[in-house]
């Protein structure tokens, strides 16, 4: 039935647990470890789609709450899908919204059945069950879909901590049934699969409980949720290494919401296939650049004179065609431009960071690669 989905495992790095992988899906393959940029709504921030190809963006992300609000998965559903309806032939993953729910303070309420919440756009009271999440998923068509889970805040008690791990393995169970039910249903929507999450907080006895019931209810991928939440970085890079290593070896992980290009760096070096973050495309906005130097506000007036691109090692389009100074300009004076340029850039950087990482685990020497990221200035 999930014929359609494929990961292999093509080289591993023999001093670190990096691994070189391949995702096959429905709408094409995917060179792992891989970056994704963030689309919530349909729309990767200040890009066209013609632009993320000429990037060589692979897959993108979209988000099941934000599209379920609006424009509705109905309509989605009614264009032919997420893929035909914003024009990106190419693997999607949509996240199942929990996270956006959870973070709704004073809008929502949790129960055993599901989420309760009120639309932050006008205040409409909504549901959202495991069920449900996946049946918006699977009209929206992604190639990965991911299940409701309950994400706690940092910091959390032990017991809330737990709370959340049970109420997310309930969850799962119940979101998986409901999956393969509805493949055997209807044929027209076998293609996608499933991840399951793995929750914990920072607790790893936690963690390995989350992640020994997510591997018995079986999913086709397993993500790491609940990290960068305002944890300490060695936290989040303990817990990383630890539960990674508690997934199978044949399945792809995923680390959510991670993060700077030095965290993606280290955390491909402790397992981690897959990568979604916001940093590249949100700082871009507030003129936050990525270079090979360290991270630079654009904006300042140190700039202001300055001919050189605003990074001298990056071959992107934008660094080969326009200097600091012409980019401070745009943004001092509220030029769209100046975010359609940044998030050029900034992406680039990411995805130019994930390609340099496959390359290295290709060639043996992502151990080399690693030592020189953490002696260098990535930021």
């Amino acid at each position: 039935m999930l014929s359609h989905f494929k990961f292999e495992i093509l080289a591993r790095d023999s001093e670190t647990r990096a691994r070189r992988g391949r995702l096959h899906t429905p709408h094409g393959t995917v060179e792992t470890p891989c970056f994704m940029p963030v689309g919530t709504c349909g729309a990767v921030k200040a890009m066209t789609q013609e632009l993320l190809e000429e990037l060589g963006t692979q897959i993108i992300l979209g988000n099941t709450y934000h599209l379920y609000l609006r424009p509705g998965h109905e309509i989605i559903r009614e264009m032919g899908g997420l893929h035909r309806f914003i024009s990106w032939p190419h693997p999607i993953l949509t996240d199942s919204g929990g996270f956006q729910v959870m973070s709704l303070k004073g809008l929502q309420r949790i129960t055993e059945e599901g989420v309760e919440f009120r639309s932050h756009l006008d205040g409409s009271s909504h549901f959202f069950s495991p069920e449900r999440v996946v049946e918006i998923q699977q009209a929206l068509g992604s190639d990965i879909l991911m299940i409701l889970d309950e994400c706690v805040a940092y910091p959390s008690s032990e017991e809330a901590t737990k709370r959340a791990v049970k109420l997310t393995g309930r969850w799962a169970r119940r979101a998986r049934n409901f999956f393969l039910e509805s493949i055997n249903r209807r044929e027209d929507i076998s293609s996608g699969v499933l991840y399951g999450i793995i929750q914990g907080g920072v607790d790893n006895s936690l963690r390995q409980e989350s992640a020994e019931e997510m591997m018995e209810i079986g999913f086709e991928g397993y993500a790491l949720g609940g990290l960068s939440v305002g944890e300490p970085k060695s936290a989040t890079y303990d817990v990383t290494e630890f539960t990674a290593a508690l997934t199978p070896e044949e399945s792809p992980r995923y680390l959510m919401g991670v993060g700077t290009p030095r965290d993606l760096v280290e955390c491909v070096a402790r397992g981690i296939d897959q990568f979604d973050c916001v940093m590249p495309t949100r700082n871009a906005r507030n003129a936050g650049i990525f270079t090979s130097e360290g991270r630079m506000v654009i904006k300042s007036a140190r700039y202001a004179r300055d001919e050189r691109p605003l990074d001298l090692a990056c071959e992107c389009a934008v660094c080969r065609r326009y200097s600091r100074a012409y980019i401070r300009h745009l943004f001092s004076a509220g030029e769209m431009l100046a975010a359609i340029l940044a998030t050029y850039h900034n992406l680039y950087f990411y995805l130019d960071t994930m390609r340099k990482i496959r390359q290295a685990i290709d060639a043996g020497n992502f151990g080399s690669f690693l030592s020189k990221v953490r002696a260098g200035p990535l930021a």
